[in-house]
């Protein structure tokens, strides 16, 4: 078993990774405001079971592009991010309200979102803290609630890579994790479509708040 980390170990993760994504903002944003994550927003979506506009938390949403995406299909999304840069960016690029918040360290509305689009960012939370942040998301989803999650697959180990912290799940673990938190899977596949497993390192899941 792993040994658990303390506080300030949390801290320091934190800090690192969050530290890697203020300093390369810019190059962050062009090197993935032009990727097709249709697949995703659309896997969210169609669970849904709501009249739109649709709350939507985008969690970890970066510089804005999928605030941008839900917000032009006439949804109501709000962001969430821990990078400061990619927040004064998100709602540059949207318009649309960003809440900078460390995603261990989450202050969330009960009840107030249809959904929570994780697009690659719950991969950052070590997987002790895990049940406690997927209970906060929980609470925040409204009754039926969906959460959707996109995180690079791995064989449950976690470690930095470069300066980004990442927790690596296969699927069964992951979804162990999850259902346990008090969720109902409903679908799941990789990503990218069309090719061969060992060339689909995302890992995409889709929940229900049960």
């Amino acid at each position: 078993m792993a040994r658990r980390l303390g506080s300030s170990e949390l801290a320091a993760i934190t800090a690192r990774t969050l530290s890697h994504y203020d300093q390369r903002a810019d190059a962050f944003w062009r090197g993935t405001r032009d990727h097709d994550v249709t697949q995703n927003r659309t896997a969210l979506l169609r669970h849904i079971v709501a009249e739109p506009p649709l709350a939507i938390l985008d969690l970890g949403c970066g510089p804005g592009r999928d605030l941008v995406a839900f917000a032009q299909l006439g949804h109501a999304p709000v962001g969430l991010d821990g990078s400061q840069r990619f927040c004064h960016m998100a709602r540059t690029h949207s318009g649309c309200p960003v809440w900078h918040q460390d995603l261990l360290a989450m202050k969330l509305p009960d009840a107030r979102f249809h959904g929570v689009f994780a697009n690659a960012s719950l991969f950052h939370v070590p997987t002790q803290e895990l049940p406690r942040v997927l209970t906060e998301l929980r609470s925040t989803l409204r009754p039926d609630g969906v959460l959707f999650a996109s995180n690079p697959r791995g064989n449950n180990e976690e470690r930095f890579n470069g300066e980004r912290y990442g927790a690596f799940h296969d699927h069964a673990h992951w979804s162990d994790i999850v259902t346990a938190a008090g969720f109902r899977e409903l679908e799941h596949y990789y990503r990218p479509p069309g090719v061969p497993r060992e060339q689909q390192p995302w890992l995409a899941t889709v929940f229900r708040r049960s």
